[in-house]
């Protein structure tokens, strides 16, 4: 009624909360995601504006974009990400839960396969000088193999949960060299429940290493990944690198057939037995069609399933390419290389937040469908949302001055 809008006008911080620093849609995400119960509400005011700020024109990751749609300054907004007497661990945990159960969910609906699908990545940044008072923190050289040089800025490993064509990011891990990689995944690995189905295990050569693969197929998934072409194998007991032996294929072997992986075709030769610390395993050594026995063209792939066929496995490791688009679409959209944050408590709070508004993109339109079409419907309604807020104080004869103070 007039006399509760009256109400709000004279509570100017509940004037606020109906404008640019709220949004009903987000609310809703927050309940069905049980949010509002866990943080407190001085909390959540924190997370709706930098979250209404990520689905927002312009966003570039800088606590000035968190200022621009939230009642407090930009220091306070960096406060609560640095120093925040706030429980992520928490929001973790959600975050984790609800990918499992709609995970799960769709491959006990479907009989369709589970992949945990892991990379990693580098948001870069730049160098500090020698003299630099406060640099970022957890910030090394690794090695880029996008750029083939080492590049400064931080290394994410990232581990996708995937079914039936729905792809949730479970868990954003920095690797900060107090822990290998191969050690951050099996502790993935053993945190992940048996999924109801046969799964799968999707990676690039970096993480094909007995110790993972064992980690995994303790919780129900085989191993499906690239291999490095200097790894030995043992055809008819000669112990010889990957690389060595493919100089001896020919397009007429026996064991050597043309495979057509959508829109491509592969010459493969197919090996199945045990590899230093693999008991049993089918190794594919792959060239293109118009580029065999091109050292260059040389790829290997490893699978742990040996009950599949060739082209079986080809086509699920092409079902590792969303983990490529999720890093794509992190950095375009969610400004995951340009975030201007020092410590690394609010790096990896940034990264949390990052990571619910990739879910509520997924899911927050009432059923799941593809990041970037949820990404643009979320912001549209956030938009519509604004007008409709303006139309409301015009149709209420709300001066233009007060409306401004509003949206300003």
């Amino acid at each position: 009624s007039i006399y509760q809008w009256l109400w709000h006008l004279i509570n100017s911080q509940s004037v606020k909360d109906e404008s640019i620093h709220h949004s009903e849609l987000l609310y809703n995400c927050f309940k069905k995601l049980n949010l509002c119960r866990v943080f407190p509400q001085t909390t959540m005011k924190h997370i709706m504006t930098i979250l209404i700020s990520v689905f927002s024109l312009g966003y570039h990751g800088k606590t000035i974009d968190f200022e621009r749609y939230s009642p407090c300054h930009r220091t306070t907004v960096a406060h609560f990400l640095n120093k925040g007497k706030w429980d992520d661990s928490k929001l973790e945990d959600i975050l984790k839960s609800t990918v499992i159960q709609i995970i799960y969910q769709e491959a006990l609906r479907s009989g369709k396969p589970v992949f945990c699908i892991v990379d990693d990545t580098i948001s870069s940044k730049t160098k500090p000088s020698s003299r630099a008072l406060h640099p970022i923190e957890d910030a090394y050289f690794h090695q880029s193999h996008l750029k083939g040089k080492q590049d400064y800025g931080h290394q994410a490993v990232a581990v996708m949960l995937s079914c039936n064509g729905i792809v949730l990011n479970y868990a954003l891990v920095m690797y900060d060299k107090s822990m290998s990689k191969v050690k951050i995944v099996q502790e993935i690995a053993k945190e992940l429940p048996i999924p109801p189905v046969v799964s799968y295990f999707l990676c690039d050569s970096w993480y094909t290493c007995g110790d993972i693969m064992d980690a995994f197929i303790k919780k129900g998934f085989y191993t499906i990944g690239a291999l490095k072409t200097n790894r030995i194998l043992y055809p008819c007991g000669i112990k010889q690198k990957v690389s060595e032996f493919a100089l001896h294929l020919r397009k007429t072997d026996a064991a050597v057939s043309l495979v057509t992986v959508g829109s491509r075709s592969y010459y493969v030769y197919r090996y199945e037995g045990n590899l230093n610390g693999i008991e049993n395993a089918v190794v594919l050594i792959t060239y293109p069609k118009d580029a065999f026995q091109v050292p260059k063209a040389l790829r290997a792939f490893i699978s742990t399933d040996v009950s599949l066929s060739t082209k079986e496995i080809l086509d699920k490791y092409a079902d590792r390419w969303p983990v490529e688009l999720f890093f794509r679409q992190s950095k375009d959209k969610l400004s995951f290389d340009r975030y201007q944050i020092r410590s690394s408590k609010g790096i990896h709070r940034y990264w949390l937040l990052m990571s619910l508004a990739h879910l509520i993109a997924c899911t927050g339109c009432g059923e799941t469908m593809p990041f970037e079409d949820g990404y643009a419907y979320i912001q549209n309604q956030i938009q519509k949302e604004r007008l409709h807020f303006i139309y409301q104080c015009g149709a209420r004869n709300i001066l233009f001055d007060e409306v401004l103070a509003l949206v300003a």
